[in-house]
């Protein structure tokens, strides 16, 4: 089967004939429909965000059809139609049985181990599947404990996006900041994530958003997700925009980007005894400098946020709900429909701010 793989970072995807294994014990074979190109993945191309081998097949957002299971699988069937998740979990940790799946420390230990047939290989060479996924491929093999079955009446490409941006951007709202009726928020970046930020601090009932980017035209989208106030980054200092139009700051300030200097600005936007979320993957050699009394005798809180601090398996089905009864706007997040052949140029796109999410069809 065809998929994208980096032989090195940074560098750019090849797209090679690769062998991908049988489905055993608790493995779920899936035809991949629908990729969606995530910024995550571009941090990995870039080798800001490493790997732990290479070559490794890309992709981590994506929706399909399962076409074979494990002979221990009894939740999935051939037929299904699924959306695949990075936030494998274990099921019997600590983390687990409370209800925090998303950081499950044992997920990577539901891979193959090295005395199998590797999931994907190359002429023989192993090829590691990103985040379990390998989503950038016209199969995905997975452990069933990072799939969930979705209402079939979602079109694969909205079902890839809630895979990872839309669970991302709407958990972190809901789930993890909790944002209550009435409250005001500031959302950094207007992206793929940030606009799932807004539109779930909308369903939260939030009485005001400000939605803060460089870009027009996404300030402009942003208004379609729910927004009420856009403050253009280019032009007025974000920071003292957003305590003007509060008198005083937000309540949540969340940053969707994965810069250093954009989190500094989502921790001055809050007025004391709020949080600021880190919600946008930073390169991993990045780092804050927090002051430290600013912080105690304002009473101010940082806290990040992965993948919304959601439980996927109860999350994505609800947010495919909320799609199809019209309360989610997710059509317009797809700016383009690409083949596999055109993932550099989309992530090139990407990277030029000139999209918001571009999505990968599978005949």
């Amino acid at each position: 089967m065809r998929a994208a793989v980096l032989h090195e970072a940074p560098g750019d995807l090849v797209i090679e004939d690769l062998t991908i294994a049988e489905p055993i014990g608790r493995e779920v074979l899936i035809r991949t429909k629908a990729s969606g190109l995530c910024h995550s993945d571009l941090h990995v191309i870039e080798g800001l965000l490493p790997l732990p081998s290479l070559p490794a097949a890309l992709g981590h957002e994506a929706s399909g059809i399962v076409e074979a299971v494990g002979p221990d699988v009894t939740a999935f069937a051939p037929g299904d139609h699924v959306i695949t998740c990075l936030t494998q979990f274990c099921g019997v940790c600590p983390e687990c049985h409370a209800g925090r799946v998303y950081i499950c420390p044992n997920r990577h230990g539901l891979a193959r181990g090295p005395e199998l047939e590797p999931t994907l290989s190359l002429n023989g060479t192993p090829v590691l599947p990103m985040a379990g996924l390998a989503a950038f491929a016209e199969q995905m093999l997975v452990h069933e404990n990072g799939v969930v079955a979705v209402n079939r009446a979602v079109p694969f490409d909205v079902a890839a996006l809630i895979g990872c941006a839309v669970m991302t951007g709407v958990g972190s709202a809901i789930n993890g900041a909790r944002i209550r009726p009435g409250e005001t928020v500031a959302v950094i970046g207007c992206g793929g994530i940030g606009l799932n930020i807004v539109q779930g601090c909308r369903l939260a009932g939030a009485g005001r958003i400000i939605a803060v980017d460089l870009n027009p035209e996404k300030l402009e989208a942003a208004r379609g997700f729910g927004a009420t106030d856009v403050v253009d980054a280019s032009v007025d200092d974000p920071v003292a925009a957003v305590h003007a139009l509060t008198g005083g700051g937000v309540d949540a300030a969340f940053e969707a980007i994965g810069l250093t200097v954009t989190a500094d600005q989502a921790l001055a936007m809050i007025r004391p005894g709020r949080t600021a979320y880190l919600v946008g993957v930073p390169p991993v050699d990045s780092a804050m400098s927090v002051p430290g009394a600013f912080m105690v005798l304002q009473a101010k809180g940082l806290q990040g946020l992965f993948m919304g601090n959601s439980n996927f398996k109860v999350e994505m089905p609800n947010l495919a709900r909320h799609y199809l009864e019209g309360r989610l706007e997710l059509d317009r997040l797809v700016s383009a429909h690409i083949t596999l052949d055109e993932v550099n140029d989309g992530y090139a796109e990407l990277k030029a701010g000139a999209t918001l999410r571009s999505v990968i069809m599978f005949d």
